[in-house]
Formats: structure tokens, C-alpha cells, sequence
């Protein structure tokens, strides 16, 4: 916990000498300064705020430590470079209008490209690794613009391009958990094989429209690995143009219930999927008005999944298992069809143009047909 503490100090969140005493001899548990601190550090990040250092709070406290010049950054295709060294670079590259895709704090393909241009632009060797003599070039070059979201205007222009039809268009759908790690699994419903029954019911909507709907991993399993990283690996080596994660919510009270949708953004880097908020937008207001659940709205989160993939991405929570009333609506076939109508509703929403976008909870499949 010492050096939990200590991370935290640096980052300005909890004062010197603040958390030093545990409160219990294992070292489990922590004081309410060293909690308070990483609750905002939770919030700060994007990350789910519970106060507990787990290993996504634990590998963003990491990430955080770093600042550009701290260490060489370059392209490792295994496992990316990831901190706030590689955010503070790519906000300079996007600055000075190199596209770098979007500031994520994850040195990848687009990063390393854009460097190079920047390396050729500036007369050193373009070899794609950010070192002294880079460094020394990105102290010395003022930004003379700064701010906007290029990328995300690029997303959204490409969304315009795509036309209004999903056929030839391939969404990538993850049912969550499965296999070894069910997931919310309270009484007699189990998280995976709900969520992948739900993930199917949205495939074969989909799929009915012309376009190309793959899920993650089969009803017993996650071929492509149970960990956000890899599902998000799968996507992107897939070309996908969106991707749709699927899960039920729990919580220690049995009165917390609804539907609640995430997409990425950060406010520590200040950048966020502009589709992906319009898609998660699309996604929590069609659920709400197709059912009865209730509206937990519509939040930026700093997930691995939602980070890592390279097409806009939304998480869907579709209810609490541990209510007693959503878990009965979930265990209903029918309501689960009402839920993939909803979904699939909003995804051919995202394509259509303004003045062809249909109200809210009317669309329906077999008028896509006829279109």
C-alpha cells in the first residue's frame, strides 16, 4: 500500500503523510484519506468508482506517473506503451496537425506514424521512436493551435460517408463474460449465457438488414479471450466499423436496477469518441423507450474495451440481475427481443441521415427491408 500512497501523493491527490496508517494488520484495507484519493483518482480517469485498487485502477495509477521525457516511447506491437507521456505526445502531434487518431495514451500503429511524419517535417531520423533528439525538437516547436477534435470530426465524416444502409457494414457484438468468468450469475440467471442468448437475438436482426455481425466468443466461451484487451484485439483485426458489449449490471442493494450505456472518453486526456457518444445516446433513449427500464443514462468511461478498439464502441448494462424486477424481465424471452429491436433499431439510426431519422422506439426491422 506504500506505494499505492505514494502515487497518489504524487499526483497531487493525497497530502504527505495522509494514509499512512492501515487499518487493519494485513494491509487489506486503507485510511479514509487514502480511499477519498482514490476515489477521485477513479473518477478522474474514468475508471468505475468503488475505491478499491484493483488491477485496472492499479495500471492506471502507473500510466499516470509518467510525464513526456520521462522515458523513450516507441512502438511495441505485443503490449503498447501506455501513459500519460504517450497522451501528452499525441495531443502535441494532433496539435500540430499530425493524425495520430485519438488521444488515448496508448502508443500504437497510428501513433508511431505520425511521429515519423512529424521525425521527416523536422529533419531527424524518422524511425518512429520518441527520444532525445525528438524530444528536444518538441520543447523547442511552440503550438500555434491547439484544441478541437479532429479525430472525432473525422469518425463522424465517416459515418456521413458510409450511407445509410448496414449492408456491407460489419459490426463486431460481445456478449460479456462466459465460459470460466459468467460474470452477475444471483438465483438461477446466469450473466454470460443471458447476455450471449441477447447477443444472438441482435446478430440475426442485423444480419436480416445485409450487414455483418460477428460475436466474440460462442455460447460456452471466449475464443478470442476473456480479457477486454484481447476482445478489443479481435475487433480491430477484424476492420470493424462498430462494436456493441453486452452486460448485466449488480450491486450490493437489491433497489439499484436500470439500463445504463457507456462509451470512451477521458477527462484527464479531454478527448472522447464523439460516434461512439452519439451511438450510446441512440442506444440508452431506444432501450428506454421500448421498455420499462430505468434510465441510468448515458456515461463516459475509460474502460480497456472501450479505450483499446479502434471503431466506435459502446457498453450496454441491460438491468441489474440483483433487482428482483429487472432480473425477472431479463429471464423473459420476449423482453429480450424487445431489448435487441432496441439495439439493432439504434445502430441503423447512426447511419441514417438527419432528415430520414425515424422517432424514437418506431423503427422497426421489416421497414428496413422494404427500404
Amino acid at each position: 500500500m506504500a506505494e499505492i500512497r505514494a502515487k497518489l501523493v504524487m499526483l497531487g491527490l493525497l497530502a504527505e503523510g495522509e494514509g499512512a496508517e492501515l487499518l487493519d494488520p494485513a494491509g487489506a484495507l486503507f485510511d479514509e484519506a487514502t480511499d477519498r484519493a482514490v476515489r477521485a483518482f477513479q473518477q478522474q480517469r474514468g475508471i468505475s468508482v468503488d475505491g478499491q485498487v484493483g488491477s485496472r485502477t492499479y495500471h492506471a495509477l502507473e500510466e499516470a506517473r509518467w510525464r513526456l521525457g520521462d522515458r523513450i516511447l516507441f512502438f511495441v506491437p505485443a503490449r503498447l506503451m501506455a501513459g500519460d507521456d504517450v497522451a501528452a505526445l499525441q495531443q502535441r502531434l494532433l496539435d500540430m496537425g499530425f493524425d495520430c487518431g485519438r488521444v488515448d495514451g496508448l502508443f500504437g500503429v497510428e501513433t508511431e506514424q505520425a511521429l515519423r511524419d512529424f521525425q521527416r517535417n523536422i529533419g531527424v531520423v524518422a524511425d518512429g521512436t520518441c527520444g532525445p533528439a525528438t524530444f528536444k525538437a518538441l520543447a523547442q516547436l511552440s503550438r500555434t493551435v491547439v484544441g478541437g477534435r479532429p479525430h472525432a470530426m473525422r469518425d463522424s465524416e465517416a459515418i456521413n460517408r458510409a450511407g445509410p444502409a448496414l449492408a456491407g457494414k460489419l459490426l463486431i457484438i460481445d456478449p460479456g463474460h462466459g465460459g470460466p468468468a459468467p460474470g452477475a450469475e444471483p438465483g438461477v440467471l446466469d450473466e454470460g449465457e443471458l447476455v450471449y442468448d441477447l447477443a444472438s437475438r441482435i446478430e440475426g436482426r442485423l444480419t436480416a438488414t445485409g450487414a455483418s455481425a460477428f460475436l466474440t466468443r460462442g455460447p460456452d466461451g471466449s475464443p478470442q479471450g476473456p480479457s477486454e484487451e484481447d476482445r478489443a484485439s479481435f475487433a480491430n483485426a477484424a476492420g470493424a466499423d462498430l462494436l456493441l458489449s453486452l452486460h448485466v449490471n449488480r450491486h450490493a442493494s437489491t433497489a439499484a436496477s436500470g439500463v445504463a450505456t457507456y462509451y470512451y472518453g477521458s477527462d484527464e486526456f479531454g478527448h472522447y469518441s464523439m460516434v461512439g457518444e452519439k451511438l450510446a445516446d441512440l442506444v440508452q433513449r431506444e432501450v428506454c423507450a421500448r421498455t420499462d427500464l430505468v434510465d441510468c443514462r448515458v456515461h463516459a468511461k475509460n474502460w480497456d474495451l472501450l479505450r483499446r478498439t479502434r471503431m466506435p464502441a459502446v457498453r450496454v448494462e441491460v438491468g441489474y440481475l440483483t433487482n428482483p424486477g429487472d432480473a425477472l424481465r431479463l429471464a423473459d424471452p420476449a423482453f429480450r427481443d424487445v431489448l435487441a429491436e432496441a439495439v439493432a433499431a439504434a445502430v441503423q439510426r447512426l447511419y441514417l441521415p438527419e432528415d430520414a431519422d425515424a422517432q424514437t422506439g418506431a423503427l422497426r426491422i421489416p421497414e428496413w427491408l422494404r427500404a
